[in-house]
């Protein structure tokens, strides 16, 4: 395992690839932890240098007293780039990581040389809605969301097909600390990233899921009409597409990458 102390805190993280290659930064979704890219480390680091974390408050990273923003997110991520030297990478983001993409992609274009934004809007949910989930895990833990939340996260025959990798998902749900989780559903209640899209100053891939009931395709389309020249893309599966199908997505991200590489 490996920890960086940074100016914001005590990050996990993974660095796998060639260490000349360029760098992409793979930033978790809510309830989740750098494991869920499992498949994506394995088929970017044959050409990519990549970095996987854990989100404040997610996994083994520092988990500090709520709420969070999404501001604060993309400020964590500043500070294990320049903790680890890295002066500029591409950023995937999927859902809450997505949003931290977003706000990387206004306030800090110069460190990021592409950004893929999947799975994710720039405005999610109601805050009745996140209130209500904040009050039943600070009551009844994470166990009383996670039936509710795999069954968004996936498609029904995803589940039936895959028990083992939906049961792993599940897992990192529960696993996640009370605290970090509702301070991440918080930041999320708050933010409302639509306004600024117009000032994404780098080029931008919106990957969306067919079946996502959460961050919809329509969603998606938003993102790729507000930012400027942004493309997407399209894949079928539900909210987290990275794992119910690796293999339309790590395809979709190395095309848009490569693309960029070869400019």
């Amino acid at each position: 395992m490996h920890f960086m102390e940074t100016t914001a805190g005590k990050f996990h993280y993974r660095l796998e690839g060639p260490e000349d290659a360029s760098v992409i930064v793979l930033s978790n979704s809510l309830g989740t932890n750098l494991a869920m890219w499992d498949a994506q480390a394995h088929a970017f680091a044959h050409k990519f240098r990549v970095l996987r974390y854990d989100t404040r408050g997610h996994g083994l990273s520092v988990v500090t007293e709520g709420p969070y923003s999404i501001a604060q997110l993309g400020r964590d991520v500043l500070a294990l780039l320049d903790s680890l030297q890295i002066q500029r990478a591409a950023f995937c983001g999927i859902s809450l990581g997505g949003m931290t993409g977003m706000w990387l992609g206004v306030h800090a274009a110069k460190r990021l040389s592409a950004l893929i934004l999947c799975d994710t809007a720039g405005r999610i949910g109601t805050a009745e809605g996140w209130n209500a989930r904040i009050a039943k895990i600070r009551e009844s833990g994470m166990e009383s969301v996670a039936e509710a939340v795999v069954g968004r996260w996936f498609t029904p025959r995803f589940i039936a097909r895959s028990p083992e990798k939906v049961e792993a998902a599940k897992h990192m749900l529960t696993s996640t600390p009370v605290e970090g989780y509702a301070a991440c559903c918080a930041a999320i209640r708050e933010a409302d990233l639509r306004p600024s899209l117009a000032k994404v100053g780098v080029p931008a891939l919106v990957i969306a899921g067919t079946h996502d009931a959460v961050t919809t395709p329509a969603d998606a389309a938003f993102l790729v009409k507000n930012i400027p020249g942004a493309s997407g893309a399209e894949i079928g599966a539900a909210h987290l597409s990275n794992i119910e199908a690796p293999a339309n997505f790590n395809k979709s991200v190395l095309r848009f990458l490569t693309a960029r590489e070869a400019r």
